[in-house]
């Protein structure tokens, strides 16, 4: 049975526990409480070097960390991973943008303002943050606005890893209300057979 290492509120342990549950893969879970600290203690660290989390261990012992890495090994062959070559590349492409577009902004305000709940704190950095996860949000609105899923015409991991932190992004101080198609998306992706939501 595979293991993740997690912190439950976290989009990034979500999109696993989200693909997991969906292609019917028994796992185990581990809570680490990243507020307390305990991705840093020496135990942890001999797992991850990087003390970060999510965390997926298969059964063997062999480790891998990274969300989107383990999101991808669990999707290999599997109806959440397109068979064309190109549409694969494409998965990778708005992973890739939302590591690097999208994560960093719409998910790091939602941990400052909900789970630490430190909104005063953090407001100048915020600001910037707003305004580059608003960035992000337009691009995939735009291209949600003429797609029903951001590869080809079906669910996919792409999907999986955008609305982890999507659909909770009023929690880190972004109204979607300007954002129609991600909605329409939004409501989607939560019909899909096996879905669970993050708080489950």
């Amino acid at each position: 049975m595979l293991t993740l290492y997690e912190f439950s509120s976290s989009g990034n342990c979500y999109k696993l526990r989200l693909a997991m549950t969906q292609l019917g893969i028994a796992f185990r879970r581990i809570e680490k409480d990243i507020t307390r600290g305990e991705t840093r203690t020496a135990d942890f660290l001999a797992i991850n070097p990087n003390g970060r989390i999510p965390v997926l261990v298969r059964p063997e012992g062999k480790v891998l960390p990274e969300s989107n890495a383990a999101l991808w090994y669990l999707a290999r062959e599997s109806p959440l991973m397109p068979k064309d070559a190109f549409q694969q590349a494409q998965v990778l492409q708005w992973m890739f943008f939302e590591q690097y577009n999208h994560e960093p902004n719409i998910a790091t305000s939602r941990y400052w303002i909900h789970v630490l709940g430190e909104r005063e704190k953090y407001a100048e950095a915020l600001a910037e943050k707003q305004q580059k996860g608003h960035e992000a949000l337009r691009v995939m609105d735009a291209h949600l606005a003429d797609h029903d899923f951001f590869v080809g015409e079906s669910y996919s991991i792409a999907d999986i890893a955008l609305y982890a932190y999507t659909h909770v992004a009023e929690q880190g101080g972004f109204s979607l209300k300007a954002y129609p198609a991600i909605g329409n998306w939004l409501n989607r992706v939560a019909e899909q057979p096996g879905y669970v939501p993050m708080e489950a």
